[in-house]
Parts: C-alpha cells; sequence; structure tokens
C-alpha cells in the first residue's frame, strides 16, 4: 500500500494529518502489518494534553500489544468512537476509518519535525 503524501510520519509508525485546527492521529499500514489482527484499541480520554513523544493510548492484537505515541504536543479533543465497537478498522482501513484521535496541537509547527511520505518509505520499506 502506498502511504499517503498528504500527512507526516512519526519514527513509532503513527501518522499526523491536518484537519482544520486540529491533527488526525492514525496507525500506518506498515504498524498494522507487524501487528497483525488488531482486536482492541484502548485510548486516552478527550481532554489529556500530551507532550511530542507521550503516549495516547494502546493497541492489541493477537500476536502482541503496542504502545500508541503522538508526534506533536496538545490535547486530544476527539477518539475515534468506532474503534470501541471495532477495532478492526484498524487492520481494514489504517489510512481512513481506522484513525485513533484527534488533537489540538499547541503549536502546529512540530508537525515539520515528522518525516514526510517519501522519508517514511525509504525507512520503511513494503
Amino acid at each position: 500500500m502506498a502511504v499517503p503524501d498528504d500527512r507526516r510520519y512519526a519514527e513509532s509508525h503513527e501518522w499526523h494529518m491536518p484537519h482544520g485546527d486540529l491533527i488526525v492521529i492514525g496507525l500506518t499500514q506498515f504498524a498494522v502489518d507487524q501487528l497483525t489482527d488488531i482486536t482492541f484499541a484502548e485510548l486516552k480520554d478527550e481532554g489529556t494534553v500530551v507532550e511530542a513523544g507521550d503516549e495516547i493510548g494502546e493497541v492489541e492484537s493477537v500476536k502482541t500489544s503496542s504502545d500508541v505515541y503522538s508526534g506533536v504536543a496538545g490535547e486530544i479533543v476527539e477518539v475515534n468512537p468506532a474503534l470501541a465497537d471495532d477495532p478492526g478498522l484498524l487492520n481494514t482501513d489504517p489510512f481512513g476509518d481506522g484513525w485513533l484521535v484527534k488533537l489540538r496541537p499547541s503549536d502546529p509547527s512540530e508537525m515539520d519535525s515528522l518525516m514526510d511520505a517519501e522519508a517514511y518509505e525509504q525507512k520503511n520499506p513494503s
């Protein structure tokens, strides 16, 4: 799967996409492939303030569990409600309906420190 070029990527395999004054965060296809079948997602509550590099949740699969991080500082303003009933969305649509949280960044320029699609693909070839 091609890595969308409308977002930025963290070393820990989360994508960050601008959406108005918010940033939507999700897992990359590479991360999903490594985890295999994701069966559970537990995310921080709305209103939680995080720094860049802080954990925003955890996902569990039949194989392992993995922490999920934010590449930018800000406040979580929305958690994807669909994941509570269907964590499999992370497997089937990681770049779309399988998003994790929406964050109001305290400094949107922090996005510049994340990798663009080309750099991410070079570091993580499929």
